[in-house]
């Protein structure tokens, strides 16, 4: 299974949704709250050059947003 970071913040609709949907796919994940957590923002912002949520990193590859299609492309969820 692919190593896989997502970084959220608790007041964002889409995080809420993302973290549902790979639970309800069984894909585990680590999850970083950047409203908390500095140096997750610090590490997200270095990978997409950006400070919108939330940002799924999978092996390296960075999702912005809740792109469903690209995640299950990604992931072999199709």
């Amino acid at each position: 299974m692919p190593s896989i970071k997502i970084y959220t913040t608790p007041t964002c609709p889409y995080c809420v949704t993302l973290k549902k949907y790979l639970n309800e796919k069984r894909v585990a994940y680590e999850a970083f709250d950047v409203a908390t957590n500095a140096e997750a923002r610090e590490d997200m912002i270095k990978k997409c050059n950006c400070m919108s949520v939330p940002v799924v990193d999978i092996d390296g590859e960075i999702i912005m947003g809740f792109d469903k299609l690209k995640i299950d492309k990604k992931l072999g969820l199709e």
